[in-house]
């Protein structure tokens, strides 16, 4: 991690100095192909894991992150540099901060406060306005809303991604499948969504694969960076009222394709990915490296209620969450168990923006439960039905009614092609 201005500056130098080396390892004809290509790689990783951390410093230092957060305890060290990065404070200026020379600021964060009591562990985190948690669980309870974050890029274990699922579906080749993985990793998502910069927000009722998630989330991220540069993603605005047009596109028969094209016009991306065996998701949210928010489905449930209330869904983390902390990625599981503040929120975002509450206060629907009363209550508040008849099916918990009216296989043929 860099600490300082002239940490920077020094790496910095290093990179163009391994750049030009890299440059030059390509331009040689005098060595064999598999020799440049083996010195060419152990480049790349350097170049790489250089890039991470002067992006993370720069992030940083631009002062977009926020450490309001509740943390836990063990990423308390690295969140406490973080932070003294992010206010500006040199670490001479913690020092006079705390009545503490330089130097022992200094030994502090270069041993990740090891040396630190916890008393002095608090006075940091005072100081620099960092709230601090902590809490319990039993195991099986893990995976609800839990949190997974790497140290660094250098710290994943490459081998364990689901290599051979990943090169049935193209996405990587060669012999060293786990070098592969790395190289392709770094080249499309960047080694940056490997760290606390971007922990990922896993709300679900299933314990996860972890690398299975990471491997998506890259490519998700492939794909709209490929988006992006074709033009498909315009310029992005904090500006919610283009979702009218949205709940219109529900009652299109192709409403979910066109919803791809109305999202790219409005800044963000819309990527539709199937799932790997062992992540459990239906949708995310992220921030992708060239700035605009990315929201990525994988129709796991191939229903148009399911289509839009989990794009709904992930659309509420764009609007509410993902422009005011430390770079959460939320992925959710539509079924998981609830009780985070988080989906909660984007749940009702979600819900209140395809039905508002008084309008769904009167909905006959609701009590009446026929398809005819669904189909009166769609053309009163402009919807589809497929909308009313899931939200019905899932607030009584009755997943036998309206099973004509869902749209059930009628969205990943919207979609051919664009899953794997």
């Amino acid at each position: 991690m860099i600490f300082s201005d002239r940490q920077y500056a020094v790496s910095k130098e290093q990179l163009t100095n391994l750049q030009k080396a890299a440059t030059a390892i390509q331009a040689s004809g005098a060595k064999l192909d598999w020799l440049k290509e083996i010195e060419s790689s152990a480049l790349k990783s350097q170049i790489a894991d250089i890039q991470r951390e002067m992006a993370e410093y720069n992030f940083l230092k631009s002062g977009a992150a926020g450490f309001t957060e509740e943390f836990a305890f063990e990423d308390l060290p690295r969140v406490l540099i973080q932070a003294r990065i992010a206010k500006g404070l040199s670490q001479t200026d913690l020092a006079e901060a705390l009545g503490l020379k330089a130097q022992q600021v200094q030994r502090y964060e270069a041993t990740n406060y090891m040396s630190a009591s916890l008393a002095r562990l608090m006075e940091v985190a005072s100081v620099l306005g960092v709230r601090v948690s902590a809490s319990y669980g039993a195991s099986q309870q893990r995976s609800e809303g839990a949190i997974y974050a790497w140290s660094d890029a250098s710290s994943v274990e490459w081998n364990r991604f689901p290599l051979r699922e990943m090169a049935k579906r193209g996405w990587i080749k060669g012999g060293d499948l786990g070098a592969s993985a790395r190289t392709w990793f770094h080249d499309v998502a960047g080694p940056q969504f490997a760290t606390a910069l971007h922990r990922k927000k896993m709300h679900s009722g299933n314990a996860p694969n972890e690398h299975a998630l990471l491997a998506w989330q890259a490519r998700v991220l492939e794909k709209a960076r490929n988006d992006f540069d074709t033009g498909l993603i315009d310029e992005f605005s904090l500006d919610d009222r283009w979702l009218s047009q949205l709940v219109a596109l529900t009652r299109e028969r192709d409403g979910p394709r066109r919803a791809k094209d109305l999202l790219g016009r409005n800044g963000i991306g819309l990527v539709i990915q199937s799932h790997l065996p062992g992540t459990y998701l239906d949708g995310a949210a992220m921030i992708a490296p060239f700035g605009n928010p990315v929201v990525a489905l994988t129709l796991r449930f191939d229903r148009l209620d399911n289509f839009w209330f989990v794009l709904f869904h992930e659309l509420g983390h764009v609007f509410l969450h993902l422009h005011n902390s430390l770079r959460f990625d939320f992925f959710d599981e539509e079924n998981g168990h609830r009780g985070d503040q988080y989906e909660e929120d984007a749940d009702k975002f979600s819900l209140d923006r395809l039905i508002p509450q008084d309008a769904w206060r009167k909905a006959l629907s609701r009590f009446a439960l026929t398809e005819e009363a669904v189909a009166i209550d769609a053309e009163t508040l402009g919807i589809s039905a497929s909308i009313i008849a899931g939200r019905i099916r899932k607030e009584r918990n009755d997943y036998r009614l309206f099973t004509n009216l869902v749209g059930s296989g009628t969205v990943r043929a919207q979609f051919e092609g664009m899953m794997e």
